[in-house]
């Protein structure tokens, strides 16, 4: 899977183990700033979207990349 490439609303919530209601309640009511493309009725996700969304919301602490 390469990081641009779109996935379906069912294959983005199964991505973050979520159902796909919550992705489309939360794309209704803007509730995350969670990037999705919309053509017609359907709508897509980056990957790369959906990681950088992983990545905000991680906490702890971070190993020293040096």
């Amino acid at each position: 899977m390469t990081s641009s490439e779109l996935l379906s609303r069912e294959e983005a919530a199964a991505y973050l183990d979520l159902k796909p209601q919550t992705l489309a309640c939360w794309a209704s009511t803007r509730r995350y700033n969670l990037r999705f493309v919309k053509v017609g009725r359907n709508v897509r996700y980056r990957k790369v979207d959906l990681d950088r969304f992983i990545e905000a919301r991680t906490v702890g602490a971070v190993a020293d990349e040096k």
